[in-house]
This record gives structure tokens, C-alpha cells and sequence, in this order.
């Protein structure tokens, strides 16, 4: 499930099941996200509501600022039935590629 950057990037880019999410808040992922990404905030109370409405056959790319906070979304996700999820383990702060930023 943990994944350094160079690996998750090149899974998500070559896997045409792919979604990427970024679990931090608002503020964060308005300030720089990875391209393409979906915003749910694992500190929202809505969290595990708005995971449970995700394709769960898709393969989801998790990542937060550190690996933290995405760690947490994958087991969260993984416990109410998703089968693949990919955490960036050192999160958005190993990140090498370019930033998309605003909401």
C-alpha cells in the first residue's frame, strides 16, 4: 500500500482504472495539488460518507502532505471495502512533478 513518489506516479499514469485523491483540507489542496486530483477531507465529519459513495472498483491514489493523514484514508477505505489503494508514503512534500493550484 505505501509507495514512494517515482512508483505512485508511474502506477497512476499507466493505470486507466485510476483515481488520485488528496485527503488534506481545503486551504491545502487549493495551495498546490497533483493534477487531475480529488479533493475529500479526511478531517471532515463527511469523510466516511463521502468515500462510501466512491467507485469502489476503481484503484485510488491517496496522498496527504506527509503520508499521514492519506495512511489513515487507505486502511479507512480498505476496512469498508475498497481493494486497491496506493499511499504516497512521504506525501505531497516528496512530490517531484509540477503543482496544479486553486480549487
Amino acid at each position: 500500500m505505501n509507495v514512494d513518489s517515482l512508483t505512485f506516479s508511474d502506477k497512476f499514469k499507466n493505470d486507466s482504472n485510476s483515481v488520485i485523491l488528496d485527503v488534506r483540507t481545503k486551504g491545502e489542496y487549493a495551495e498546490g495539488h497533483i493534477p487531475g486530483s480529488k479533493l475529500i477531507d479526511i478531517m471532515s465529519p463527511a469523510f466516511l460518507q463521502e468515500i462510501e459513495e466512491l467507485d469502489k472498483s476503481k484503484n485510488y491514489y491517496v496522498y496527504c502532505r506527509s503520508g499521514n493523514r492519506s495512511y489513515h484514508a487507505g486502511m479507512a477505505m480498505l476496512r469498508v471495502g475498497f481493494q486497491t489503494v496506493y499511499n504516497l508514503q512521504s506525501g505531497i512534500l516528496d512530490w517531484y512533478e509540477p503543482l496544479e493550484q486553486g480549487l
